[in-house]
């Protein structure tokens, strides 16, 4: 499920698993002194039945080995999203301030391996960043790139890709 800036991917998602039992990866690191961070994270946790069971995989690592880990008899599993996972790998890599590229590819190299070989049903979020203006900064011309080239990565190993924009999913594949 990819999509930019609230154009509803996450809820869309969500929408798509009817099962009563769903493990919810949350993939974002919760910040100290960002209340309105906090409020988001808040937003997606209401929104979720009570029967739902919350992982949280902020850790670069944590990711791909709960994918790895699965069974086929596992309950479907929905991760929101891939786009702050990456951010984890950047700031764990202090990429942000340097090229350290050659210690963020293993990262992706190996989630795109999980993705491909995780037994659950699988729903991924992540958004689109490739559609907007040149970003004026380093920081944000890297994550574009790296989010860029993982979500071409991980769509060569799904089955079905959707792109949502103003809340309406385009099937892609």
């Amino acid at each position: 499920m990819l999509g930019g800036a609230r154009s509803g991917k996450s809820a869309h998602a969500e929408g798509l698993l009817t099962e009563q039992v769903v493990t919810y990866v949350a993939t974002a690191r919760r910040y100290p002194d960002d209340p309105d961070w906090d409020a988001r994270i808040a937003l997606h946790v209401a929104r979720r039945p009570s029967t739902w069971h919350t992982v949280e995989a902020s850790a670069p690592a944590d990711l791909p080995a709960l994918l790895t880990a699965t069974r086929y008899d596992d309950p479907p599993i929905l991760v929101d999203d891939l786009s702050t996972w990456l951010v984890g790998v950047l700031d764990d890599a202090r990429a942000w301030e340097g090229d350290h590229s050659d210690s963020v590819t293993p990262h992706l190299d190996q989630l795109v391996r999980s993705v491909a070989t995780c037994r659950a049903r699988l729903v991924l979020v992540t958004a689109e960043v490739g559609l907007g203006v040149i970003p004026s900064t380093r920081s944000g011309r890297l994550f574009r790139d790296h989010l860029g080239a993982l979500n071409a990565r991980v769509a060569e190993v799904c089955d079905e890709v959707t792109l949502l924009v103003a809340g309406i999913p385009l099937k892609l594949r």
